[in-house]
């Protein structure tokens, strides 16, 4: 068993983000010790590296709850767990799509004022001065 500051340790995360993941739901209720700390687990340990490499790939908190608790249910086929990926892949895609459209309105602006003007005379602050 340990106390919550090994844990967070353990799983390179801070004791607050131990009690956040607690709080959603996402790790369950740990033992108490008879001066009432919290003791963890193996599973415990477990579960949170599985939640932070869920939270490596940006997949959000109901992603990872969704998958937890297919994988507490190890009976079950992957189809489900290949959908919610396939899923998340679809929103990286739009994302890495919405990037690459804020990448050229940047590459715009900057072209937009050269260093030998004042910023009075500057094309990036004078652009986003507008109204859009």
């Amino acid at each position: 068993m340990m106390r919550i500051g090994e844990l967070g340790k353990k799983a390179d995360c801070l004791v607050q983000t131990v009690r956040f993941y607690e709080s959603e739901g996402l790790l369950p209720e740990p033992a108490r010790s008879e001066g009432n700390f919290r003791l963890y687990d193996e599973v415990h340990l477990q579960r949170l590296l599985f939640i932070r490499r869920c939270r490596a790939k940006d997949m959000t908190l109901d992603e990872i709850r969704q998958l937890l608790n297919l994988r507490d249910r190890p009976e079950l086929g992957c189809g489900e767990v290949n959908a919610l990926v396939d899923a998340h892949i679809a929103q990286v895609r739009t994302k890495m799509k919405e990037l690459r459209a804020l990448e050229r309105e940047l590459m715009d602006l900057r072209r937009s004022c050269d260093s030998a003007r004042t910023s009075r005379e500057c094309g990036i602050l004078n652009s986003l001065a507008e109204p859009a």
